[in-house]
């Protein structure tokens, strides 16, 4: 098995084994709406065999960052319908990650009265809201009533998402979000259904992406982890814990028949991550680059040493929209500018040049 061979996930058909990974660029407008720009960032990055979209806010409360995109209203699902539209034009398969940022927020940057999670914990550290710097505030924590309505959000969500004519959905299970924050017992100090145990404290990411899947189809749905990423505060340092938690939550997984399921990790070969791609029993997606990023030598290898399905890459797919073609032409590549990475500008963003501009001396 090559990376640059064909693949299908479920109803999802990859021209090749290279995915965009999700990456918050806060280019979205101050209503959440998909912009121009935007447009043209994902067409450009449609030669890859998977775009997996930023997180996107199912409803308000649920919004991380300024700039991020939402799927909520019908302004943000007309705006990802171009995106959509473009991407299939210019040949490519993309899913959008559905993103509740939890504790992750402030009130200034949802427009709510309060940040939600598990229970009630501050996320550590401060956010950028438009008014400056503040510290994270202390959750509300969900109740048993509570939590249902939630995951309905993430249900209409992907109902708004396959509207808008995206070939499917990623929840997001990762990062420190809400979801994550489910799974940690740092995070999750509760002691009813959704608490407590490995299996209880698994639940929630277990029915938040099976009513997912009932909505718009398992074969439309995929589902984001990253055990032990120990990121935002929700902490996983109890190696057996970890295992009884995430193999409880591969055990719900692997019932439903997904998609995809895409692990982020530092030790994408470890027991751990191949413990779950085992279980869950699902096209399985890896994305090791967190810490630095993935290369192509290590991408190649994971597939064709059958550690994965296909690569998750992030920081080379930002600097060259056409990574995949470069990679199997084994060409140079642009180098990437973080200093840009986050802004509301096309710098940064669209500007980097594509192979075939470089090798015209268009760049």
């Amino acid at each position: 098995m090559s990376l640059y061979e064909p693949a299908v996930f479920g109803a999802l058909n990859l021209s090749n084994r290279v995915v965009m990974a999700p990456l918050t660029r806060t280019r979205a407008d101050a209503d959440g709406v998909p912009t121009d720009v935007m447009v043209e960032h994902y067409r450009q990055r449609a030669g890859q065999g998977l775009i997996v979209t930023e997180g996107t806010w199912p409803v308000a409360e649920a919004k991380s960052y300024p700039g991020q995109p939402g799927i909520e209203t019908d302004e943000q699902v007309a705006g990802w319908r171009r995106i959509a539209d473009a991407v299939h034009a210019a040949g490519g398969t993309v899913v959008m990650q559905l993103m509740h940022g939890g504790r992750v927020s402030h009130p200034d940057i949802t427009g709510a009265d309060r940040v939600v999670g598990p229970s009630a914990l501050a996320a550590p550290g401060q956010t950028r809201t438009p008014k400056g710097k503040v510290d994270l505030p202390v959750a509300h924590a969900l109740t048993a009533d509570e939590i249902p309505v939630v995951i309905e959000q993430f249900v209409q969500a992907a109902r708004n998402a396959i509207a808008a004519g995206l070939d499917g959905v990623e929840v997001h299970g990762a990062n420190g979000y809400l979801v994550h924050e489910f799974l940690s017992p740092v995070s999750n100090i509760r002691d009813d259904a959704y608490g407590g145990s490995p299996e209880n404290r698994a639940r929630f990411a277990v029915e938040v992406t099976q009513a997912v899947a009932a909505a718009v189809g398992a074969e439309r749905t995929g589902i984001r982890l990253s055990p032990q990423h120990n990121i935002q505060g929700v902490l996983e340092h109890d190696d057996a814990d970890v295992r009884a938690t995430y193999t409880a939550v591969a055990e719900g997984l692997a019932a439903l028949d997904l998609a995809f399921v895409d692990v982020l990790s530092a030790d994408p070969t470890g027991d751990l991550v191949q413990h779950i791609r085992r279980t869950a029993g699902a096209p399985f997606i890896l994305n090791s680059g967190f810490g630095s990023p993935t290369t192509r030598e290590e991408a190649e290898t994971l597939v064709t040493a059958d550690w994965a399905d296909a690569v998750a890459v992030g920081r080379p797919v930002i600097a060259n929209p056409d990574l995949a073609r470069r990679w199997e032409l084994r060409a140079e590549l642009n180098e990437p500018r973080p200093e840009l990475f986050y802004g509301s500008t096309a710098e940064g963003y669209t500007d980097y040049p594509s192979l075939d501009d470089v090798r015209a001396g268009v760049a």
